[in-house]
């Protein structure tokens, strides 16, 4: 492995990573009582939508804090330790997370939720498998050899969906490779329930996932260490406009999914975030936090923890009754609804929920404390 220099913390990667946990938020947690916009509603299947770039820009952003979280010489005992550490622990949050609040109301009163009946893979699940394949990758693997090994995971990707896949319907739902895959090693009862039996976090689509993770470390790698900021940014957005045409032309072939996690979607949104992260490179260069941007570096100070907080929390809500069928949340958005009925108001009772996240992660921040698993 080639060993990079020591690089320094970046303002717009910081800003980029809280921007990405922020919007995570507003797309999951659109407020009740009317249809969110359609931008921040997810592709049924093929297709694209903002919406359906947040998470893959999380796992952009991941990549990019690799930069700088490996940059201390590590034993590779101690290396695989904490790397395999994280990942457990991730992932174990993650599959906690589907399970709580561990128990549900019936009329003969509270009873346990049955593990037989939990989902084993979820965002959080894939986060930390497509870390420890990034993490170890690029750990030994120099840049190019990195860049190599992404074409591979898309071409393979692609290959055995083509391969495994229905004959007749290789991208379908339910006849894809992956589906099959999820249903033979955790069976139905353990898979998302609301997309007909496919499950979008499944354990194959993690092999083009971690591309996103490798293409975050590599965009971060390149702007830190570039001797010319300017020229950098002009290339980084360079290269993201030939992956986001490429992306569109290998369209008609490999059609653009997110649920699927297609090897053009990957494409179009490194290329997308390669785009933004140059803007805001060129924008924040040579600046000092202000407080915009200390905004989202909020955010991305604690971002797995807000996150998590943000998914239990609107959960927890939904366990009571303000009103007959009314749980706290559906009755906050409903008084949103009555200031600005429809969409808008959709939208502004999910960025006041964010607001409330924000808010752990700044009393977070003001004790100095940054959860680091």
């Amino acid at each position: 492995m080639s060993t990079p220099s020591t690089p320094t913390r970046d303002l717009s990667l910081d800003v980029f990573r809280g921007l990405a946990v922020a919007l995570m938020i507003v797309v999951n947690t659109p407020g009740p009582g009317a249809h969110p916009y359609r931008w921040l509603i997810h592709a049924k299947w093929f297709g694209f939508t903002a919406a359906d770039w947040v998470f893959p820009s999380f796992l952009f952003a991941m990549g990019c804090g690799m930069a700088f979280a490996f940059q201390k010489p590590t034993s590779h005992g101690a290396f695989a330790v904490k790397v395999l550490r994280r990942t457990a622990l991730i992932f174990l949050f993650g599959f906690l997370m589907y399970w709580y609040p561990f128990v549900h109301h019936t009329d003969a009163g509270w009873i346990a939720n049955p593990f037989a009946d939990t989902r084993v893979m979820g965002v959080l699940q894939r986060i930390a498998l497509c870390y420890a394949i990034a993490a170890f990758a690029v750990r030994y693997l120099s840049p190019r050899r990195l860049v190599s090994l992404s074409v591979l995971l898309l071409a393979g990707y692609w290959a055995i969906l083509l391969a495994y896949g229905d004959p007749a319907d290789p991208l379908s739902k339910l006849g894809n490779a992956g589906t099959r895959l999820d249903l033979m090693v955790f069976g139905q009862a353990h898979l998302y329930r609301r997309d007909g039996g496919f499950d979008p976090e499944g354990l194959l689509g993690t092999l083009p996932a971690t591309v996103n993770v490798i293409a975050g470390y590599l965009a971060a790698r390149y702007l830190t260490q570039a001797p010319d900021r300017r020229r950098a940014a002009l290339l980084m957005a360079l290269a993201g406009v030939i992956l986001t045409c490429g992306a569109v032309a290998l369209n008609p072939a490999f059609p653009i999914a997110k649920k699927l996690w297609t090897s053009s979607f990957v494409l179009l949104t490194v290329g997308l975030d390669l785009v933004l992260l140059a803007a805001l490179a060129a924008v924040l260069k040579g600046r000092p936090p202000n407080p915009a941007t200390r905004v989202f570096q909020v955010f991305g100070q604690n971002p797995l923890v807000i996150y998590l907080f943000s998914e239990l929390f609107v959960t927890t809500l939904r366990q009571f009754e303000v009103a007959p069928g009314v749980d706290p949340y559906d009755w906050v958005g409903l008084q949103f609804q009555a200031v600005a009925p429809g969409a808008l108001g959709s939208l502004l009772c999910a960025i006041a929920y964010t607001g409330v996240c924000w808010l752990l992660g700044w009393l977070m921040d003001r004790r100095g404390l940054v959860v680091r698993l």
